[in-house]
């Protein structure tokens, strides 16, 4: 069977099982991903066995520590996969809500009902608790999910579809509700591009040129989000101990992913006394800056930042740092170079929080907080199926609400109309 064929029939078996899926009670779904929860916790000891493969070919193909990080499963991980699984089982079904019910003059009754979109595609790199996250959330949604991961992170993505996928079998549900796709030929995600007529949804998760090959390809629709780059901006009457911990979190505590800070900016006003504060602590933590002149007035260790640096997404131990004229400044230089993800300032004045929040129109606003909150699981979500930073249909983390939609429904009493 060639890989054409191979696709076809994993979108034709995922449209006939997401019919069911459509159908199920909320107590059915809720005990499936309570089921998977505790199956992946009685088969650590695999998972880790099978993670294992992909960490020896990744630090033998020379990949960076914080992609290797992103890619590493351990007991603690996949407790936290059980246990983004078990929050979302316990989160509001949205599938059924009816909404704006209202009575026309001809008395016929006319509202919203949500609904699964079908069958949804997730395409991704590296991070295989996303292969957890994504079915969870899409199971719960009453969605077919077909899951493509990246090479990098193949025997441990197939170890966790297998542990997932045969909780489906045993309460006799539809197994082809939940697929991970068995091959890493690039091939295979051309022709899932083109089933249009069974797939619903494509969701790409990784770097920026996944991201645009995905969307160049697709005949599907497809919810992009092509880099993190964050910005802080640390105001002129930002409490310095406050914003050196928001700024430390932000850039050290995973570097390697999408909403971690990137480019750090800083109001004049402070850069004197700030600038080397923040530089030393940075340093302290084996963090590389590229800064601008001024930055390098007060922090002499820091490199000259060219115009690359205020567009890159490093997912590494770098940081760009400019010093900015006003709040002005700072929102035109997010409006520029920004990728809509998500922006933080660290302030005490009141009304330049507000504009802040107003003004800057990322998927996610953040006043005194570390952006590494930017997270489905963090904003009560259970966990996320991706950060959106489309407008159309979702903006920002993206949750169960997200992978639904709303058809109407109208009751009425025998009308016909004139």
């Amino acid at each position: 069977m060639s890989v054409a064929e191979q696709m076809l029939k994993v979108a034709q078996d995922a449209k006939a099982a997401s019919q069911t899926m459509a159908c199920l009670s909320s107590a059915v779904k809720n005990e499936l991903l309570q089921r998977m929860a505790q199956s992946l916790l009685d088969h650590t000891e695999e998972l880790i066995e099978a993670n294992g493969k992909d960490l020896a070919a990744a630090r033998e193909a020379g990949l960076a520590p914080a992609m290797v990080d992103r890619l590493a499963l351990d007991a603690p991980r996949i407790r936290g996969m059980a246990d983004g699984l078990r929050e979302v089982a316990e989160l509001p079904d949205p599938v059924g809500e009816i909404t704006g019910m209202q009575r026309r003059p001809n008395d016929l009754q006319i509202g919203r009902m949500r609904i699964p979109l079908g069958v949804i595609g997730i395409v991704y790199e590296s991070r295989p608790n996303v292969t957890a996250d994504a079915a969870g959330l899409c199971l719960k949604s009453g969605n077919a999910v077909i899951l493509r991961g990246g090479k990098e992170a193949f025997h441990s993505n197939l170890a966790i579809g297998k542990v997932l996928k045969s909780e489906l079998e045993r309460m006799r549900l539809p197994a082809a509700a939940l697929q991970v796709i068995e091959t890493t030929d690039r091939t295979a995600i051309l022709e899932l591009l083109k089933r249009e007529e069974e797939i619903d949804l494509i969701i790409p998760r990784g770097g920026e040129g996944l991201i645009r090959f995905v969307s160049e390809h697709s005949r599907i629709p497809v919810i992009k989000h092509y880099k993190g780059v964050c910005h802080t901006f640390v105001d002129a009457s930002a409490d310095y101990e406050q914003a050196e911990k928001i700024c430390i979190n932000a850039k050290v505590q995973r570097p390697g992913v999408c909403n971690a800070m990137e480019t750090l900016l800083i109001h004049q006003d402070i850069a004197e006394t700030f600038v080397p504060r923040i530089a030393a602590a940075m340093r302290a933590q084996g963090v590389e800056l590229h800064g601008c002149e001024t930055t390098r007035e007060f922090a002499a260790e820091a490199l000259p930042a060219t115009e690359e640096d205020w567009h890159a997404e490093y997912l590494d131990l770098t940081l760009a740092v400019k010093v900015v004229e006003s709040l002005d400044e700072a929102i035109k230089h997010i409006r520029k170079y920004g990728s809509l993800h998500t922006e933080v300032i660290v302030t005490r004045d009141y009304q330049n929080s507000q504009r802040f929040l107003r003004e800057v129109n990322s998927s996610v606003v953040m006043v005194n907080a570390s952006s590494r909150f930017s997270d489905g699981n963090q904003f009560g979500l259970g966990a996320e199926i991706g950060i959106s930073t489309t407008k159309l249909h979702s903006f920002g983390p993206m949750g169960l609400e997200d992978l639904t939609t709303r058809k109407f429904i109208v009751l009425g009493d025998g009308q016909i109309r004139q």
